[in-house]
């Protein structure tokens, strides 16, 4: 069982504290879920990296290039020693707001793999200049993401497809985590991983996650398969993925990041290389120009820990959209965007959250106070933006 315990260490930082909180997590050992909360799209055709250049918040014509010595996997059965890394990006409303989160993953050759026989390499059947990428995609909004993209096809040359029965979406993470030899050409044969290379599911491989290296390794896997390395690691709820994730204050999916509303550069969006700003026009693009050019975000996504009067967890009492206030003023520091347990995060004034002076409580809860964190992962200059 995952270790509930938390340890606190405040340290001082450039006249604003620095908290960091370990939880047990930290101590477990490599850790992988099946991510239910999650689904997978398949865009394929000519116009397929056009299409969604012109909708998502990143740079997609990197799949369109060679590789050339980029490489953010786990050596993996099977498949090629340089590949091109997954992305993370978004799609937006018009004004600038966050609708959709999206990983995208390049389908590798197979002329780059392995035949049946795990003799020599397979063959190419060629797709007439057509790319083929794997969206991994909020499952609660799949439909609506579905009609939406087909809105914004128009004559594009581009199929999207819901294949969310053939794949499933995991996640590794934990410490100690591992890779594994690789079949390739000439390596020795890793057992764990001979699901991915064998029949027609050989070539599926983990990735390091696009947006945080402390997140771990992320991809998408037959769904009738066990990925690689799963067997030597600790299968565990989605729910430890969570909890991971509210450690190093990183927030995924619409349940998460409220649709319509969420300003991407608050939930921290350039910070997990979701934004690229040296491409073209996207949807949404002003706002976020604008505001990134203009070098201060006030207000950001953070990590919290609820406890009460004498610093003990409280746990279970606290729910999404309560908010976070300054026990003395009653000024309004935040909302709590997502909870569990006696960990959440929420979008607050960073200035104020995390000075050690201020103490922070749940608005309507007088007996719950709260501990904001600052993530290790945060570049010192979003510090500095906020002192002035």
């Amino acid at each position: 069982m995952i270790r509930s315990n938390f340890r606190r260490q405040i340290s001082s930082f450039t006249g604003i504290y620095r908290r960091n909180l370990h939880s047990g997590l930290e101590d477990a050992g490599p850790m992988a879920s099946r991510l239910k909360s999650r689904s997978v799209v398949r865009f394929s055709g000519p116009d397929t990296i056009k299409f969604l250049q012109g909708l998502l918040t990143n740079d997609v014509r990197r799949f369109g290039e060679s590789p050339g010595e980029r490489s953010s996997t786990v050596p993996t059965p099977n498949m090629p020693s340089v590949s091109t890394p997954p992305m993370y990006a978004a799609l937006l409303t018009p004004q600038g707001r966050f609708l959709y989160d999206f990983f995208l993953y390049s389908s590798t050759r197979p002329d780059e793999k392995l035949d049946r026989t795990g003799s020599g390499p397979g063959s190419d059947p060629g797709r007439d200049g057509s790319v083929e990428l794997f969206a991994d995609v909020d499952v609660s909004v799949l439909d609506e993401l579905l009609e939406t993209l087909k809105k914004y096809r128009l004559r594009s040359k581009v199929d999207i497809e819901n294949v969310a029965e053939e794949f499933s979406c995991w996640q590794r993470y934990g410490r100690n985590l591992s890779g594994s030899s690789s079949v390739g050409w000439g390596g020795g044969v890793d057992r764990a991983g001979e699901s991915t290379a064998s029949g027609n599911k050989y070539g599926w491989q983990w990735y390091e996650d696009p947006r945080l290296h402390c997140l771990g390794y992320r991809s998408i896997f037959p769904s009738d398969a066990t990925p690689p390395l799963v067997e030597a690691d600790k299968e565990t709820d989605e729910s430890n993925y969570l909890l991971w994730r509210l450690e190093h204050g990183v927030a995924e999916g619409s349940a998460e990041i409220p649709k319509g509303e969420a300003i991407p550069l608050e939930y921290n969006f350039v910070g997990l290389n979701a934004i690229s700003f040296e491409k073209g026009c996207y949807v949404g693009q002003e706002l976020i120009a604008r505001t990134h050019h203009r070098g201060v975000i006030r207000k950001r996504l953070v990590p919290l820990r609820f406890i009460d009067s004498n610093g003990k967890e409280v746990n279970q009492k606290i729910a999404a959209g309560a908010e976070v206030v300054e026990s003395g003023s009653g000024k309004k520091i935040g909302t709590i965007s997502t909870a569990l347990g006696s960990r959440g995060m929420g979008v607050m004034r960073v200035e104020e959250a995390l000075k050690a002076s201020i103490e922070l409580r749940v608005s309507g809860s007088e007996d719950v106070k709260v501990e904001a964190i600052r993530p290790t992962w945060w570049p010192a200059e979003w510090f500095q933006q906020n002192q002035s």
